[in-house]
């Protein structure tokens, strides 16, 4: 099958990124590491005595990035609905957080430990009408929103991926009930034109 232009041009453009090439390099499973890596290293989220847990996280490259500093005695758990290549001291559930039976999963895996850090760096499926799009986004943060809520410690931190549009301010709002201190960054691996951000909140109330 023929690739449309807009594949053809954003395959040129992933294969001559400054991000994918240093990933490659570096071994990491994404270019999306150097998102977390440039908040870690401006805002400090992860530690090595924290236990972490990471939403949709195929293929991997956050929990790899987290593994790499969090110490041996504390959990990287990755949870996705897709399936993800095995990576060494990262704990993967495979299956969908709506689901009782996933959350029952993620409960047991975490036994007593209590988690300090939710990373979510989901999307939806990109159709390209703003309209369909933005709610399907907006739609994600709140389930990882929930599951934060559910899950975190007091005094825990939660960094979600947004996309700007409708409903990005009522559910940055949304945030802020929950959280002490609640900014965004837009780290310099997210592409310029795109109007994703990332909301980080700490202080879990």
């Amino acid at each position: 099958m023929k690739r449309s232009k807009s594949s053809h041009d954003w395959l040129q453009e992933h294969f001559h990124d400054e991000y994918v090439k240093q990933a490659q390099a570096l071994g990491y499973r994404s270019r999306a590491v150097f998102k977390l890596q440039e908040i870690q290293e401006k805002d400090r989220i992860i530690s090595s005595d924290m236990t972490v847990l990471d939403l949709g996280a195929a293929p991997g490259g956050w929990s790899q990035y987290a593994r790499k500093i969090v110490g041996k005695k504390h959990k990287v758990i990755a949870l996705d609905i897709l399936p993800m290549e095995p990576l060494e001291g990262v704990e993967f559930i495979l299956g969908d957080f709506r689901e009782e039976s996933v959350l029952e999963s993620l409960y047991l895996t975490l036994g007593d430990a209590p988690v300090n850090l939710v990373l979510s760096d989901m999307a939806p499926n990109i159709t390209g009408s703003k309209g369909i799009d933005q709610p399907r986004a907006i739609y994600l943060g709140e389930l990882a929103l929930d599951t934060a809520r559910t899950v975190l410690s007091v005094g825990g931190t939660f960094l979600v991926k947004m996309f700007q549009g409708d409903g990005f301010d009522a559910f940055h709002q949304d945030i802020r009930k929950s959280f002490s201190q609640v900014v965004i960054r837009k780290p310099k691996a997210s592409r310029p034109r795109s109007n994703e951000v990332y909301i980080l909140a700490k202080g879990f109330k």
